[in-house]
């Protein structure tokens, strides 16, 4: 099976342009904003002009191939319109910044690739911007809406093992495949930009005097939100941001909850983006004409925001991972279903230290349990000893590496008559503690393979399951 890429001109096909001057560009950015009952939602919109020499167009991800045939074939179909949308904007004076993760030596000789490394650093270079950002404090009481945890491929068996073999046929690793950006997407080697490093999109954006900042790619729920050069690193460090949401498309496999289609599962990613971390615009504020809408796109319906919240049973609890704030406390109602669960049970989430945490000191995991408990980290099994009521043990620094996102997942059994965990699981270095209370990912029965994630924590787990410490959360 081919999935051919559109080869494009330069310039691409200019539409009319809704601008309000040479320079400007006159957005309606939608929010969704928290109503009196504090607990439900309502979309708002509010005019806005940008002006274009204060404005970038960071293109997330937009590779010349995926190991999911279905987010290749979705993604082929906005890459005209992207390409069209960058043409426009650079021709207005915006600033376009090309970030093809993981692609930088394809280009170590590109006029625009060498024009990102010369660019002299900031002064104000904000901590961590170089890193991955799993989630923002706006996130902190949000529930994840979709599990991604799967990868997010929805590709059918069949076609995904004939992908593969193509992308193993032309040299390719199908896992990891991309080499380059989309070759429908033009780089202009006389003002554009190249990179995927956080500190240097920073710095373009700093020498350039840009507060605005355009997000397009993929994918929305990991690389587009998570990114360094993305939508949290933005926000959280005083830029404008806002996300074209007809330009983008997320990992999400419909197997997975809370069970909707795929653009549903989409549009529950804008809509969480709309909540807490920006507002959202649509191409045709640029482009005219009318938002891209996909042609797989069979709904009556679009442009969701409400997900479904399953009330917690004993029978959803084997189903599918739950997330449910164990630590402190446990709402009655949990504690009580948890406690009648006569097998195993298995509880998950991430946690990330930065790096003054650890230097070159141990990190420790405990937790104080009267069963026994087995405890994986990013996949291989922590070895723990127990005196008294208390297990611990020490997890390697390449098990468990400073400054990512790690995966911690604990197998245990409930206890006769009490909690299965009095106080909540900790994390401990030479002179500090992280406690591991709060919201975790829980499920009822035994799998092996629950152990480990098919991807990277970072992008596999939400954001109401990480934990960090509190002075690594404006950084990273």
């Amino acid at each position: 099976m081919q999935v051919r890429g559109f080869a494009t001109g330069f310039l691409g096909t200019i539409m009319v342009c809704s601008l309000t001057a040479a320079d400007d560009f006159s957005l309606t950015l939608r929010v969704q904003q928290k109503n009196s009952d504090k607990a439900t939602f309502q979309r708002a919109e509010r005019k806005e002009t940008w002006k274009a020499e204060e404005t970038a167009v960071v293109v997330c991800d937009v590779w010349d191939k995926h190991h999911s045939l279905n987010a290749v074939r979705r993604m082929e179909e906005f890459v005209p319109r992207m390409n069209d949308l960058l043409a426009s904007t650079r021709m207005h004076g915006a600033t376009i910044i090309h970030a093809p993760s993981d692609c930088m030596d394809a280009y170590s000789e590109h006029p625009a690739r060498r024009r990102a490394m010369m660019v002299p650093q900031s002064a104000k270079l904000p901590d961590g911007v170089e890193f991955w950002c799993s989630k923002i404090p706006a996130e902190e009481r949000a529930l994840y809406p979709i599990d991604q945890s799967d990868g997010g491929d929805d590709d059918d068996p069949q076609e995904h093992a004939v992908w593969a073999a193509e992308l193993k046929a032309l040299g390719r690793n199908p896992a990891l495949p991309w080499k380059k950006q989309h070759p429908g997407i033009a780089i202009d080697p006389t003002q554009d930009f190249i990179s995927d490093r956080g500190d240097e999109v920073w710095n373009i954006l700093e020498s350039r005097g840009i507060q605005n900042v355009i997000l397009v790619g993929v994918h929305t729920n990991m690389c587009v939100l998570g990114r360094p050069f993305g939508l949290r690193q933005m926000v959280q460090h005083g830029k404008k941001a806002v996300l074209v949401r007809d330009l983008t498309d997320c990992m999400y496999n419909p197997k997975q909850w809370p069970y909707v289609d795929h653009f549903t599962g989409n549009d529950l990613i804008v809509s969480h983006i709309e909540r807490f971390v920006c507002p959202t615009i649509t191409s045709d504020q640029i482009l005219g004409g009318t938002p891209f809408v996909s042609k797989f796109d069979m709904r009556t319906v679009r442009d969701q925001t409400e997900q479904p919240s399953p009330a917690l049973t004993p029978e959803l609890l084997t189903q599918q991972w739950t997330t449910i704030p164990l630590w402190p406390s446990v709402n009655e109602k949990s504690q009580s279903i948890i406690r009648r669960q006569p097998g195993p049970f298995w509880l998950r989430c991430s946690v990330r230290l930065p790096l003054d945490w650890i230097g070159a000191d141990s990190v420790t995991f405990s937790v104080e349990s009267s069963s026994e408990v087995q405890v994986w980290v990013n996949g291989m099994e922590a070895p723990l000893t127990r005196q008294e009521q208390t297990l611990s043990g020490e997890l390697s620094r390449s098990v468990f590496p400073a400054d990512e996102v790690n995966l911690i997942v604990m197998r245990t059994r409930q206890t006769s008559g009490g909690d299965a965990f009095p106080v909540p699981p900790m994390i401990r270095t030479a002179d500090r503690t992280l406690s591991l209370a709060g919201r975790w990912q829980i499920r009822t029965g035994d799998d092996a393979s629950w152990s480990n994630l098919p991807l990277p924590a970072k992008f596999g787990l939400g954001s109401d399951v990480l934990f960090e410490p509190s002075s690594a959360k404006s950084g990273r």
